[in-house]
């Protein structure tokens, strides 16, 4: 009982520092202190001190209330502002750590798999549960495992589109698209993830198959919901996986590919009825405009 008062005592604020620090660090991409998971001596200094502590004060004098906090800060001038970067900002503060402008980040493994269901219309919003296993490549749990009993079997209905956060995950074949997108391995905790930018993730938002159901269901609501012409429809597609309407120049080139994509499957029946699920070379053709916007760098960044 002594340590747990100590742990919340006003005479010790590092409880108080350390939550806000990571609240901090989900919102901007970067902590106060760098090193979220290391307030030592050997850690990053802070690079707002002040600031630190007032949210760390705040933080308390309001009876640790957690949604007062996240108020806070989304309110705050610093997050309102735009992620625009000026090329003298570049130049001087690449990884934004003066907050001269908004953060821009890729956003974390669960939530690349989230935006794909939700922008295609087929995301759950069951909470809790068990663990549940969606599409992946073939092969992966073979690798490790060949029991009849201790396979990968791929969920059906519902719980095919969890949320990524129920996905089952074994430490020795994890799931591939979560990997590729820089999620933890689960051996250790990781307070703070690494992000990267490898060749391998445009390929996994691309051809993995639970992206690919993504696009065709994306496919079949854009053609349902989009309106009557292709304009409008590639208007509500863009603005449905990127959050704003297309400029004349995306406008243009998306109806260019649209163009390409209906002349190639009308001349090739048999590929357009696999990407389409034996739709037709119409859906196939919006599915493979479907798949470029959930792999826009814009789509799968926060900012």
């Amino acid at each position: 009982l002594t340590l747990a008062r100590w742990i919340v005592s006003r005479e010790n604020p590092l409880t108080a520092r350390v939550t806000v620090n990571r609240i901090w660090e989900s919102y901007f991409g970067r902590g106060l202190v760098e090193t979220a998971e290391d307030f030592g001596t050997q850690g990053a200094r802070p690079s707002h001190p002040e600031l630190l502590d007032w949210l760390a004060v705040e933080f308390m004098e309001r009876g640790w209330d957690l949604k007062a906090l996240h108020r806070l800060v989304v309110t705050s001038r610093t997050y309102k502002q735009s992620s625009v970067v000026t090329p003298e900002l570049r130049q001087r503060d690449p990884a934004n750590v003066m907050l001269a402008r908004g953060s821009r980040y890729r956003v974390e493994a669960e939530t690349v798999r989230d935006i794909a269901l939700t922008v295609s219309g087929l995301l759950s919003p069951k909470i809790g549960g068990p663990s549940v296993m969606p599409p992946q490549p073939d092969g992966i749990w073979e690798i490790s495992f060949s029991t009849e009993s201790d396979q990968w079997r791929t969920s059906t209905g519902e719980d095919r589109y969890r949320r990524g956060l129920y996905t089952f995950v074994r430490r020795t074949a994890p799931y591939p698209s979560l990997t590729v997108f820089d999620a933890p391995s689960r051996e250790f905790c990781t307070v703070r993830r690494s992000r990267t930018n490898t060749p391998l993730q445009a390929p996994t938002t691309l051809n993995d198959p639970a992206f690919v159901e993504a696009a065709q269901a994306f496919a079949t609501r854009i053609v349902k919901e989009g309106g009557n012409d292709d304009d409008s429809r590639l208007r509500y597609a863009f603005r449905v996986a990127v959050s704003r309407s297309p400029d004349s120049g995306e406008l243009g080139t998306l109806r260019a590919a649209l163009a390409r994509e209906r002349q190639h499957f009308r001349g090739s029946p048999r590929e357009a009825e696999s990407v389409s699920r034996r739709a037709g070379a119409e859906l196939a053709a919006w599915t493979m405009i479907a798949r470029a916007l959930l792999n826009l760098d814009e789509t799968l960044t926060r900012g």
